[in-house]
């Protein structure tokens, strides 16, 4: 059998800002509903009500002047240290990420130069031919911007790449949504390389799709829900979360199974599915959906590991951050072993969804 090139994760990395919000805190808030009108219902009601469907019951933010070339920055250089390589011989850096560096007074988000640049700049490294540069592709832009070192580095192009997922959310969200309560800070990454095998190994199959012409909008950026505080013009993450949840229960396992059939690969094979921390439940519902296409009733216990509940939802950074927990020890008794094969999967702003099957 002749040998095959492959991308290997050799390094992994995240940062977890120290600022704990707990649901709690969002009691002296003022919601508002989607047509600018107060809601009626009493806080504690509304934020039982939100933990009860999303099982969010704290987030992470980042602490004030800090921005989302930082915290790439801080995972970059635990996936770096991870891997044990000379960064001046990285070919890329990839930074995913939605908003740019977004400042808390100003609210102006920042994107150039872009945030990849910034991070190899922070890295101090030299090399003009590391090659550096974003990519916007809502929720799943970590997992895009992995596939494309995938293909760079199977085309020969390259033989390592630092692929970050990053985002400070809490600069964007509006304080009347009930919403805002989802998002959450967060950064994480991973060092790719390229590795010849006669068997598969690492990155052995993915899947895109994007449907942008009937779900736009589902996530998009608008007014304030009280419509009184928009004199200056802000605009906030706002989400149709009722129709993003259909939209994702229908299509995510359907890709993951498309993705899994294309590789001839059956779900029972899979030690692990790392889902997008987006909703507790939602990812819940997506996993029994996906047994649910291979006639399996009996879900083993341990195949979804969840951080949500402690880290809200970060976006971008909730799979690489996940993955970097579980590779340290830090998310017992979750591990993946030599052998193990995984699928790592997230939905998002598009509406676009990724699928990708590694093998460790």
């Amino acid at each position: 059998m002749n040998n095959v090139i492959y991308s290997v994760i050799i390094g992994t990395g995240s940062y977890i800002p120290h600022r704990m919000i707990e649901n709690e805190d969002f009691m002296s808030n003022e919601f508002y509903d989607e047509d600018g009108k107060p809601i009626k219902k009493a806080n504690r009601e509304i934020v039982e009500k939100f933990e009860e469907i999303t099982t969010i019951k704290k987030r992470r933010y980042v602490t004030e002047n800090m921005l989302t070339s930082d915290i790439a920055y801080y995972a970059a250089i635990k996936a770096v240290a991870s891997a044990k390589i000379n960064i001046e011989e990285l070919d890329y850096i990839i930074v995913a990420h939605n908003f740019g560096d977004t400042h808390s007074r100003s609210k102006q988000r920042d994107t150039v130069p872009s945030i990849a640049a910034r991070v190899k700049h922070k890295l101090e490294i030299k090399n003009p031919n590391t090659v550096a540069y974003d990519i916007l592709f809502g929720c799943p832009g970590w997992l895009q911007a992995v596939i494309q070192s995938n293909y760079f580095i199977r085309s020969g192009d390259s033989a390592r790449i630092l692929v970050i997922g990053a985002e400070v959310l809490s600069t964007v969200t509006d304080s009347h949504d009930r919403n805002s309560m989802l998002f959450a800070d967060g950064a994480g990454a991973v060092v790719l390389e390229r590795k010849e095998s006669e068997y598969p190994v690492g990155i052995i199959g993915s899947k895109t799709r994007s449907d942008t012409f009937s779900h736009l909008k589902m996530l998009y950026m608008g007014e304030s829900s009280k419509f009184t505080i928009n004199s200056q013009n802000e605009t906030f993450i706002k989400m149709n979360g009722r129709k993003l949840y259909q939209y994702a229960l229908l299509n995510v396992p359907n890709t993951i199974k498309e993705c899994l059939d294309k590789n001839n690969i059956h779900l029972r094979d899979i030690k692990k599915v790392l889902i997008h921390q987006a909703n507790g439940k939602m990812d819940d519902a997506i996993l029994k959906r996906l047994f649910d296409l291979y006639n399996i009733k009996d879900i083993p216990k341990d195949i979804m590991p969840m951080t949500i509940s402690w880290l809200g939802n970060s976006s971008v950074a909730t799979i690489p951050t996940l993955l970097d927990l579980i590779e340290k020890g830090q998310l017992p008794p979750h591990k993946i072993n030599s052998g193990d094969t995984v699928v790592l999967a997230s939905v998002g702003a598009g509406m676009s969804i990724n699928v990708v099957i590694y093998k460790k």
